[in-house]
């Protein structure tokens, strides 16, 4: 079962979303806080961008292939990606499941997000990827909504929660790179 809008706003006062906003659509800024069965989340200010020439290896990866960036407009390089992270602390109930989707007006622009995810009893910050298809150089706004989360509840409990397997992206804080 999807998750309504009032689910969310009475678990984050739990816990579940820290900061928690309650909603902001404004001229200009790309929206955040709930939404009808979903949260978006709001992309921090900080930021690795990828400038390597090296092969990717997910087993190994080399924190040398990036460039920290801070600052509320991050230009991806053309064909290119960056990793950011939500503003938002997420805990995830032992019965909830979390999907998130990229914003539309950012994948109309040729800019697509990547988040696995959030599974039972995860908590963290979300590390997310940010991709440029185009030959041309984007850009993504800090503190302005990146993606949604759509809560999905189970009709029992997990045999076993992330928490449990001791993950290990678990209680993530800023952006975390492949381990």
């Amino acid at each position: 079962m999807v998750l309504p809008d009032k689910w969310i706003k009475r678990n984050a006062k739990k816990g579940l979303i820290e900061p928690f906003f309650e909603s902001s659509v404004k001229k200009g800024v790309m929206s955040y806080g709930v939404s009808s069965y979903g949260y978006d989340f709001m992309l921090a200010d900080e930021f690795k961008v990828f400038t390597g020439s090296n092969t990717i290896d997910p087993k190994n990866p080399d924190p040398g292939s990036f460039k920290n960036f801070t600052g509320k407009v991050c230009e991806i390089p053309p064909g290119s990606f960056v990793l950011g992270r939500s503003v938002e602390y997420f805990r995830i109930p032992r019965n909830v499941l979390g999907i998130c989707q990229g914003k539309s007006s950012y994948a109309r622009s040729g800019i697509v997000v990547y988040v696995t995810p959030l599974e039972p009893e995860w908590e963290g910050h979300i590390t997310i990827m940010i991709a440029n298809l185009t030959p041309v150089p984007g850009r993504v706004y800090a503190g302005e909504g990146i993606c949604q989360v759509i809560f999905l509840k189970a009709t029992g409990e997990c045999e076993k929660s992330y928490a449990d397997k001791k993950g290990k992206y678990q209680k993530s804080k800023g952006i975390i790179f492949g381990r």
